[in-house]
């Protein structure tokens, strides 16, 4: 499959090895912006982002002085949670405040005056990133709205002894268009920009890869340390 690409990114700056500037062709568009966007809502109905909560999810409920009611939970396979005194509510597909709301509005009034209610993703299963590529552990790892490109990485067991830590791709759905970052761990590790944030449904991939590739078909990186190179990836 061919693609092209729109970038929207990056001007990798000074040091950089007197690299000639990238130049907007009929299909390059040079735009200087140094984050890959996140996804909307719709590009994740599947798992989300904000701790939308899936089938099969353990959550903690913990509602403020009242200790009793207080818990963690899984969430069954329809999407369901019980509850002392309030029964079953549908957790699936909310944020975990949306099901905070829910509770509260289920215990106020007739158990506890004024509920105050916190709920946290403990694990998902039905939030997943995929990491790949020159990694300890390959495979899908669960995804927390605290999740970067950083620990994503960890949760596989970190690079593997050879890796090219300059070639590191996350490839993601925004707004409908698949869009990928080329990374440089090191220049993250050292402070020189931030790690970046990943989301459900992200691929992320570590050393050489036919994303990669397709990045050095129209600039030699060399390296990015100055900022990541983000693109819209078009069939």
């Amino acid at each position: 499959m061919r693609f092209s690409f729109v970038f929207f990114a990056a001007a990798l700056l000074g040091g950089c090895g007197g690299r000639v500037p990238l130049q907007s062709t009929s299909q390059l568009t040079v735009i200087h912006d140094t984050s890959l966007p996140a996804p909307v809502r719709t590009d994740l109905v599947a798992p989300d982002r904000e701790s939308l909560i899936g089938p099969l999810d353990t959550i903690g409920i913990d509602v403020f002085n009242v200790p009793e009611l207080s818990r963690e939970v899984q969430v069954d396979s329809g999407g369901r949670i019980a509850m002392p005194l309030i029964g079953t509510l549908d957790a699936r597909g909310k944020t975990s405040v949306e099901l905070a709301n829910a509770i509260e509005a289920a215990l106020r009034g007739r158990y506890v005056r004024n509920p105050e209610v916190t709920v946290n993703v403990k694990s998902s299963v039905s939030q997943v990133v995929t990491v790949d590529g020159q990694v300890a552990e390959p495979g899908l790892y669960p995804v927390t709205n605290q999740m970067t490109l950083g620990r994503a990485i960890a949760s596989a067991k970190g690079v593997s002894e050879f890796a090219k830590l300059d070639d590191v791709v996350i490839m993601r759905t925004v707004n409908g268009q698949r869009m990928a970052g080329l990374y440089n761990l090191t220049a993250i590790r050292r402070g020189i920009y931030a790690d970046p944030a990943v989301y459900p449904n992200d691929v992320i991939v570590v050393g050489d890869s036919p994303a990669r590739r397709l990045f050095r078909d129209f600039v030699s990186v060399t390296p990015l340390l100055a900022a990541p190179l983000i693109a819209l990836i078009q069939n």
